[in-house]
């Protein structure tokens, strides 16, 4: 029985054109997904699902395995990703790989690092009876106190109730962090719900957290990479 990391990296990004083999710091950004993986330890093959021919040749010359190209059903907007960890699976067993474990590693996660895949691996392990076990880190500031916009444009409490409640009485809250998803293959093919008492949380500090979708984003994880750099966290 295997384990195999799957980085899904299709070519169509919109908000970020070809973000998944944009130059990050020196390095296409795929790159930091795949040299995590390869330093983990963990994994008998490193896997990349894409529909992309320069992604592939990348992701090779780089050490991954592109044994399949995802077909266009499964590479647009809409696609879900426990649909393509779904696609690679099935395609291994297919060819005889005999899959225990999957982890979904995001292609645009250049603060994962090895340990917390470590984490991640020995968690879901240790408890044969979950199904998955992914990144989380914690809200900055009680999502209790969130507040939104009215269609007529003021400011309203998004939960009324907790408006005189003190913040150090409010339960702590945690967010899909983005960047790796242990999954046993069975749950993954019987498509089981991630976010679910089925899943552990791996938690991970917020200064290795930034979700990659918009030029905005790109530039607070250029200026956050930097800062880690400087502090000697990351070389």
């Amino acid at each position: 029985m295997s384990n195999v990391a799957i980085i899904p990296a299709r070519g169509g990004s919109k908000r970020i054109p070809r973000k998944n083999i944009k130059s990050f710091h020196g390095q296409p950004m795929i790159a930091y997904a795949i040299k995590a993986a390869r330093a983990a330890g963990l994994f008998d093959r490193i896997v990349v699902s894409t529909d992309d021919d320069e992604i592939a040749e990348l992701a090779a010359s780089l050490g991954a395995e592109v044994p399949f190209r995802r077909p266009p059903e499964l590479a647009d907007d809409h696609t879900t990703t426990i649909a393509v960890i779904q696609h690679a699976i099935q395609v291994l067993q297919a060819e005889g790989e005999a899959v225990c474990m999957a982890c979904c590693l995001y292609a645009t996660a250049p603060f994962v690092q090895p340990k917390y895949l470590q984490a991640g691996f020995y968690a879901l392990s240790a408890q044969p009876d979950k199904a998955y076990a992914f990144s989380v880190t914690s809200f900055p500031f009680p999502v209790q106190r969130a507040i939104r916009i009215t269609t007529e444009g003021c400011v309203d409490a998004l939960y009324p109730q907790y408006r005189n409640t003190r913040s150090q009485d409010l339960e702590e809250a945690f967010h899909d962090a983005g960047q790796f998803y242990w999954g046993r293959a069975t749950a993954w093919l019987n498509g089981e719900v991630i976010f679910s008492p089925a899943a552990l949380p791996v938690i991970l500090p917020r200064h290795l957290v930034q979700d990659i979708d918009t030029p905005e984003d790109w530039l607070r994880a250029e200026y956050l990479y930097s800062a880690l750099q400087a502090s000697g966290e990351f070389v």
